[in-house]
């Protein structure tokens, strides 16, 4: 097989034409599996910088181990991509499961038959409770005493069971998983729980109290009136500064006046 573009001694000045047509009807008909990836006149550039094979090149090949090549290096190229769609999917479902490792689970145990009114912030709830660790051990309950009186809002629990309680009603049964940061995060509660604990809550709500209307006006208006008070009061405060620092400036003045009339 002769290259493109050189002569045979024998075969006259059209001799470059027949070859060219045999060459390609010899690429063709050899190695059809090569057309979905090339054309004649385009050329395989490999993503090493120092590899770049032409079409003509690959012709040239006596057993197509150009085209072997180019159908590795793809098949390559294709199964890389794939395994880096499939390692950052898994880092995804890892880093998801992560995720919902640090937020707060709740879980009803116990609906009642009606359950119309719900909890929110301002009700007051009476419960009974059973708190853990992860590893079952129980760190705290109300069952041997009175039930536990928690206002919504008033924060005199932890962050992450106030808020499990948000949206329940009497007589319903729940059980919450609190992680650390919404319990007593990294230094714990030593030397019952801890540094960096989840705990597990199972709750029992004995009595729901909404808030009044008087109740709702002080829980939300009252901190609004202080917001704008403060402002005000400074206001008030330099105002009174200012007045008393230009009714001071008259009587040096009335004095150097009436030391002066002296002399």
């Amino acid at each position: 097989m002769f290259e493109a573009g050189s002569s045979d001694p024998g075969a006259g000045t059209t001799s470059t034409g027949r070859q060219s047509l045999s060459l390609q009807r010899y690429t063709t008909s050899a190695y059809p599996a090569a057309e979905p990836f090339w054309t004649q006149d385009s050329a395989l550039q490999l993503d090493s910088p120092s590899v770049s094979v032409s079409v003509a090149e690959c012709r040239r090949s006596p057993h197509g181990s150009c085209w072997m090549a180019a159908f590795f290096h793809k098949f390559t190229m294709r199964t890389s991509v794939f395994v880096l769609l499939l390692a950052a999917f898994t880092c995804g479902l890892a880093h998801g499961d992560e995720n919902a490792a640090e937020e707060l689970q709740v879980e009803t145990l116990v609906r009642p038959e009606t359950c119309s009114v719900l909890s929110g912030m301002g009700d007051t709830l009476q419960i009974h409770y059973t708190g853990k660790l992860m590893d079952g051990k129980v760190i705290d309950t109300s069952l041997s005493r009175d039930p536990l009186v928690v206002e919504l809002g008033k924060r005199t629990v932890i962050p992450g069971l106030e808020q499990s309680l948000v949206g329940v009603c009497e007589g319903q049964k729940i059980k919450t998983t609190i992680p650390s940061h919404l319990a007593y995060g990294k230094k714990g509660y030593p030397p019952t729980i801890p540094g960096d604990a989840a705990l597990e809550f199972e709750v029992e709500v004995i009595s729901l109290t909404q808030q009044t209307q008087w109740q709702k006006m002080v829980n939300d208006v009252l901190p609004l009136v202080c917001l704008a008070l403060v402002p005000t009061l400074l206001g008030l405060v330099g105002l009174y500064l200012y007045k008393k620092a230009n009714a001071e400036k008259p009587n040096k003045k009335k004095a150097k006046d009436k030391k002066s009339k002296k002399k």
